[in-house]
């Protein structure tokens, strides 16, 4: 039986957080989504979200990787027990074969070593740990969904770890007065019992269960048109995102959405739905703007810029010979050789004379 210590707070009653709640339940439903980044400030609930899940997840494997956590323990290592003891060559299972079909939490990912950094993208990348270490030779399958959750004010993640996550959330702060009232609330009647708190989220606890299980079982048999293809490659074209990772994750994710609702087809309003938690984190900044049908980009009229740039109309002799005399006093005043830029040119300052200085004359030995 679970105390009241043992109790994290009920994923259902999580507020003012609806994007970061869809991408937990979207990994939940598809873990081969490979993860969920949660970047925001503290105190928005990074973190109890994340471990809110672990009582959703059908298969309870949610395993904590502390930023203290050496190699050894991620990876899995000799067991020296039973070495001592009957001189035996035994590997003793690491927290990856722990997290083995289920979710590794990682809190301040970010702050994470390289070393584990670097484990953690041949895991992700291959779904198989292996080990070389203290006359082991050991592999094992590893196949894992990560949530890592980080504040930017304390340093920036990797940007191979960075796309190795599916989905990305960025939690703003709290939006407004009456939604800090409702997530203040809810918390304080946790604290105050937790037992009955979590009791009267029982039935809807129970309701997100139900909905994730009927979704993953359902997963397999949701199919994509056509005119989704068309739309995610376009999406992801037009945010400039490298590689194909992100129409993959994307139309994972639509599925998975689909399937949440119950439909048996993923629709464009699925697409629409999933698409910036796949590219907010892979979106690049210089990509151009995507044209509208009309062929003008953001301009349905075409006329943006005519209004930005109205017709010059050519100027008088005497407005054209005042500019002159103005541009011929400005070049007279203001010389900038070439190099220089709009600073101005160096001024040339006389030698100035100083005090003489007296020799230096050496001491005898």
């Amino acid at each position: 039986m679970s105390t009241a210590t043992d109790l994290h707070f009920p994923f259902s009653a999580i507020e003012g957080q609806a994007a970061l709640q869809q991408a937990l339940l979207l990994l939940a439903v598809d873990p081969q989504l490979g993860g969920v980044l949660v970047e925001g400030p503290r105190g928005t609930a990074k973190s109890t979200s994340a471990r809110a899940l672990a009582a959703l997840l059908p298969s309870g494997h949610f395993v904590n990787l502390p930023l203290g956590t050496t190699e050894e323990q991620l990876q899995g290592a000799l067991d020296l027990e039973a070495a001592l003891q009957s001189s035996a060559v035994q590997f003793r299972p690491g927290l990856l074969a722990q997290a083995h079909q289920g979710i590794l939490y990682v809190d301040e990912v970010n702050l994470l070593p390289d070393g584990l950094v670097d484990l953690l993208l041949d895991v992700s990348a291959s779904g198989t740990n292996r080990i070389e270490r203290d006359g082991v030779s050991h592999q094992h399958a590893a196949r894992i969904a990560l949530i890592g959750t980080m504040n930017p004010e304390e340093g920036q993640l990797r940007p191979q770890l960075l796309d190795r996550f599916g989905l990305f959330v960025r939690l703003p702060n709290v939006p407004d007065v009456e939604t800090r009232k409702r997530i203040v609330r809810a918390r304080m009647a946790f604290d105050a019992d937790p037992a009955q708190f979590c009791a009267q989220q029982a039935e809807a606890q129970a309701r997100l269960r139900a909905q994730i299980a009927a979704a993953r079982q359902q997963l397999a048999s949701v199919v994509w048109p056509d005119a989704v293809f068309d739309a995610v490659a376009q999406l992801c074209q037009q945010s400039g995102a490298e590689g194909v990772r992100a129409d993959l994750v994307m139309l994972r994710a639509a599925r998975a959405q689909a399937a949440l609702a119950g439909h048996a087809e993923v629709s464009l309003a699925d697409v629409q739905a999933v698409a910036e938690l796949a590219l907010a984190h892979r979106r690049n900044a210089d990509a151009a703007q995507p044209p509208s049908p009309s062929g003008q980009a953001n301009d349905p009229n075409g006329q943006q810029d005519q209004q930005q740039q109205p017709q010059r109309q050519p100027p008088n002799q005497a407005q054209t010979s005042k500019a002159n005399a103005h541009s011929n006093n400005a070049n007279a005043n203001h010389s900038q050789p070439d190099g220089w830029g709009g600073m101005a040119a160096p001024r040339h300052t006389g030698i100035e004379p100083v005090k003489a200085l007296r020799p230096f004359i050496a001491k005898k030995a």
